[in-house]
């Protein structure tokens, strides 16, 4: 039982649909991951291997740590410049036999960093889903000039595309610092403009990456306690489900669960 358990607003329990968090793992060891799963564990739903990270460790360190997060019904993950590492050196087979040896239920297909062919992409997709995965495609550049070359309207051509390719779920990139790429502006801001627009695709499968306080309240606070939030830090996984429930200052008496 919870402490204070009268007051604590109910959210959905895992397998949740919506209300996702993906955190953002960018190398801890297994002793911080097992602390941080006794305190946290319940409030993550989705857990990336950031980038290239998986790569640099050794393989019983890896399917550990994926074993300490599915004990607790968290879904890991590689990061999708790992895959996008693969797609250039054209290993992908070798990438979907790995992950799997290694227990990951899901992978992530992007090209932040690359160009990936629709028809490419909607292949890459399928295959993935063939094999077993869970799918999170990720939409948007890591190069904010890049980035900056898409309107509105080419993001949620591409969300639709994936959706329709067979992706579970569609990352809308912000990168770890959260400024001057996708729905973000260079002070971090949201363009509420260009929010209004992607919003109207489908919610349920988008995962907003939203790695600043004001970022997360501002999504809360629009689309409700529900929202699907992505690359959070570790350390923010507890004080994201506290605003999220009305726990804390910036939500309280704001929303409603």
């Amino acid at each position: 039982m919870k402490a204070f358990n009268f007051i604590t607003p109910y959210r959905a329990e895992k397998p949740r649909k919506s209300g996702i968090t993906m955190m953002l793992d960018k190398g801890m060891g297994l002793r911080v991951l097992e602390d941080l799963m006794e305190v946290s564990g319940e409030y993550i739903d989705l857990a990336k291997f950031g980038w290239g990270t998986s790569a640099l460790h050794e393989r019983k360190l890896v399917q550990d740590k994926v074993e300490m997060y599915l004990s607790y019904d968290v879904v890991p993950y590689p990061g999708g410049t790992l895959f996008e590492l693969v797609y250039m050196k054209n290993k992908f087979d070798e990438f979907l036999n790995e992950a799997d040896k290694l227990g990951f239920g899901a992978v992530e297909i992007s090209d932040g960093s690359t160009n990936i062919s629709l028809e490419e992409r909607k292949d890459i997709i399928s295959k993935a889903k063939d094999n077993g995965f869970l799918v999170i495609s990720e939409v948007g550049k890591k190069d904010p000039v890049e980035d900056g070359k898409y309107a509105v309207s080419d993001r949620v051509d591409l969300i639709n595309f994936d959706i329709d390719s067979g992706a579970d779920r569609v990352l809308i990139e912000a990168r770890e610092g959260g400024k001057n790429i996708g729905i973000y502006d260079g002070s971090g801001n949201i363009k509420e403009d260009e929010l209004e627009i992607l919003a109207k695709t489908d919610m349920e499968k988008i995962i907003w990456e939203a790695p600043l306080k004001n970022q997360q309240i501002d999504l809360i606070l629009k689309f409700g306690p529900n929202v699907n939030l992505g690359n959070i830090a570790p350390d923010e996984i507890t004080p994201l489900e506290t605003i999220r429930r009305g726990l804390r200052g910036d939500t309280l008496g704001k929303i409603d669960l």
